[in-house]
């Protein structure tokens, strides 16, 4: 069993692999994917029964898509006011794999289809699909390789919330070992994800106290995603197997910094050229390369929107945090939006540090794709590089500084509406400006803790 490729199932390719399942030990099949906040939905079906009950797709409720982290159900199209219809999840067999952490139990990844058969236009795994399908008329196949940053949080009924961080202690980034990590949670969760077949390769302590990264190896675009997506919820389900949180928001600390999702990004030909390499060129980049950040730029804050999905997404942005706060690019800076790592020939590319781990990983790389298609297609210049520290103002435009501000400009971003999908970004829309809206109503802790007392 294998978790590359994204093609259509075929009945033989089915039967193959349900056999390979039983001689296995593998009795259950967990039919996964993402919806827009990208939480795997997910329903799971008996082998000695798959093929007969995915012969027509496995039908799921449509509203899923609309369904908030608090079970809140937004209108979306076709939604509620169409009278919750069906959506059909089909699997891709060649995403089959093992999942180490429960024992006789695999996971697939499905597309998702409407019941007339045509593709389901909300679906993050297919929006990816017809990017990857723009880019590569013009620019080859992209790779990429993420980076995501995530807290482990133990249980503490001293706490307002009931968690804390693990393992506090201050100055344990770049560190291994029982030092940073006392319970050895992040080298046993490294170990498994190693036997998920999803090409983690490195692990280490980020700059916080019970932060962490986990590096995955980079692939075509779509393999990429497809074992982001699955990183995310193994980690999450190893961690609840501990005792323990995991989470991918983005701030979840007042007194610490915020978690990225960084996507390293190249593009190759049909005979594995590196398109973004041209030793002759400026800063030993080719046009293509250029074309490409200078897409990324001036799609930026449409971007943003698919990058940085929360409201809390904004409170990670601002100076001195090592996360992005303006619209540039520079050479091997990580105080820049786009960074260009050094290395050249092969490992040519660019590195989006815009991103942070809440976004959907099949969104944050279609949107990537999408404003670097932009970029290619019309030969747009990416200026000069950044030098210096990067958090000057009048140097540079600055990021949206909320959610609303970033809805607005993908909104407003006509070219990206179009390469992303009229109908995906319109309830991408509806479903985050339900958020806002939910939010604006709550009272928090900090206007209780403002006002109460003096007023």
């Amino acid at each position: 069993m294998t978790n590359s490729g994204s093609k259509s199932s075929e009945p033989g390719a089915v039967a193959e692999a349900m056999a390979k399942c039983r001689s296995e030990g593998i009795d259950v099949i967990r039919l996964g994917y993402s919806d827009i906040i990208g939480t795997d939905r997910s329903k799971d079906l008996l082998v000695n029964r798959f093929e007969r009950t995915t012969g027509h797709g496995v039908a799921f409720c449509r509203s899923v898509y609309g369904t908030t982290p608090m079970g809140d159900v937004v209108d979306i199209e076709g939604g509620l006011a169409a009278g919750l219809p069906d959506i059909v999840a089909r699997p891709d067999i060649e995403t089959l794999t093992r999942v180490p952490w429960e024992p006789g139990v695999a996971h697939v990844i499905a597309d998702v289809f409407n019941p007339d058969g045509s593709p389901s236009a909300e679906s993050p795994r297919y929006v990816l699909k017809n990017v990857i399908e723009k880019f590569s008329s013009i620019a080859g196949t992209p790779i990429c390789g993420p980076e995501l940053e995530f807290y482990v949080l133990q249980e503490d009924e001293n706490s307002d919330s009931g968690w804390s961080r693990y393992g506090e202690m201050s100055g344990n980034v770049y560190v291994s070992g029982l030092r940073g990590d006392p319970e050895n949670v992040l080298l046993q969760t490294l170990r498994q994800l190693g036997e998920y077949d999803i090409e983690v390769v490195a692990a280490n302590h980020e700059f916080s106290s019970g932060q962490f990264e986990i590096n995955l190896w980079h692939s075509d675009a779509m393999d990429a995603s497809d074992r982001a997506f699955r990183f995310k919820a193994a980690v999450k389900e190893m961690a609840r197997a501990r005792g323990k949180l995991a989470t991918f928001m983005a701030k979840p600390f007042n007194d610490e910094g915020g978690s990225g999702f960084h996507l390293h990004f190249s593009t190759q030909d049909a005979d594995g050229n590196h398109l973004f390499d041209d030793p002759n060129g400026e800063h030993g980049l080719s046009k293509v390369a250029h074309h490409a950040i200078g897409g990324i730029l001036k799609h930026a804050p449409a971007l943003t929107a698919l990058a940085n999905p929360t409201i809390n997404s904004y409170k990670r942005f601002g100076p001195d945090t090592l996360a992005p706060w303006l619209i540039d690019w520079g050479l091997d800076n990580r105080s820049a939006m786009v960074r260009i790592p050094p290395e050249r020939g092969s490992a040519s590319r660019l590195e989006l540090r815009l991103g942070d781990a809440s976004a959907n990983p099949y969104l944050l790389t279609a949107a990537t794709l999408a404003a670097a298609y932009l970029g290619i297609r019309d030969e747009i210049d990416s200026g000069e590089p950044l030098v210096g520290y990067g958090y000057d103002p009048e140097r540079s435009p600055m990021l949206p500084s909320s959610l609303c501000a970033a809805l607005d400009a993908l909104e407003a971003d006509t070219e990206m509406r179009e390469v992303l999908g009229e109908q995906f970004v319109a309830t991408f829309l509806a479903y985050k400006r339900n958020e806002i809206e939910r939010f604006n109503s709550f009272i928090t802790d900090w206007e209780f803790r403002e006002y109460t007392y003096h007023l």
